[in-house]
């Protein structure tokens, strides 16, 4: 990665660390092709000018990363999300118990079932909720909990308690990033319990993310990402990531967002 002299690699390591979340040493290293040593020197620098704060083997922005609404989510990279939305629709079979997550693309997903017939949804977000609630075709089951106003989702012990009483064919869940080592990224505990959670109450469990999501690590709270899951994303996916989640067992389906 190249940077114009220490200054230089000083600025792209602040904007490493506060667009992925977390900047290690021996990444940090590998980037700017600089020594271990080289890199504690820059970062200790930047710690001692407030720029960063430094964490066992690394550093991590000072300023966490604002997580945006799902409002504001929703008109972001429409055709790549409707694409996916087609591509998961097309999974479901008729007379399927199926399981929805929140967020804007799951939502999509929600959209696209409008028009199908003998299906019982659940849902923990609420566009899925006003997406269905007048299908006849399609039989709504609230999770309920507690209501997270940013991502219009149901959390908590009674969305949980909840869960324990269903079983589903499939589940679609979403993510505010995703990489194949740490998994899905998400911004709040609750979110990653609950996530984990759903996947274990479905016999098929598929990520929806587009892919601007892949390779990104915005918050620091994860769930696993085990082998048989099955990641669907757009084609403009980054190519390392994408190739590492297969090799990890993860079937990653790439739509085509000009289908």
């Amino acid at each position: 990665m190249p940077a114009q002299g220490a200054r230089g690699r000083r600025d792209q390591i602040v904007h490493l660390a506060t667009t992925t979340g977390l900047a290690s040493v021996e990444e940090l290293s590998r980037a700017f092709g600089v020594t271990a040593s080289t890199i504690r020197r820059d970062l200790a620098q930047l710690t001692a000018a407030g720029r960063l704060a430094r964490t066992y083997g690394g550093a991590m922005a000072l300023v966490a990363h604002p997580e945006a609404s799902l409002r504001q989510r929703t008109g972001e990279a429409f055709e790549a999300k409707r694409a996916i939305a087609r591509w998961a629709a097309g999974q479901i079979r008729t007379g399927e118990t199926v399981l929805l997550d929140a967020g804007s693309t799951v939502g999509a997903l929600a959209h696209e079932l409008r028009t199908a017939g003998d299906l019982t949804v659940a849902t923990t977000g609420l566009t899925a909720l006003q997406e269905l609630s007048d299908v006849d075709g399609v039989r709504v089951e609230c999770l309920g909990g507690t209501l997270r106003p940013l991502s219009q989702s149901f959390v908590g012990p009674l969305t949980e308690a909840a869960l324990e009483r269903m079983t589903f064919d499939r589940v679609f869940l979403g993510a505010d990033g995703v990489t194949a080592r740490h998994g899905l990224c998400e911004a709040d505990l609750r979110q990653t319990r609950l996530k984990e959670l759903m996947a274990r109450r479905a016999d098929a469990v598929y990520v929806l993310a587009h892919s601007s999501k892949i390779g990104r690590r915005p918050f620091h709270t994860w769930v696993q990402l085990p082998p048989g899951w099955t990641l669907v994303t757009d084609g403009a996916a980054d190519e390392d990531e994408v190739r590492a989640l297969r090799a990890a067992g993860i079937e990653v389906v790439l739509v085509d967002t000009a289908a």
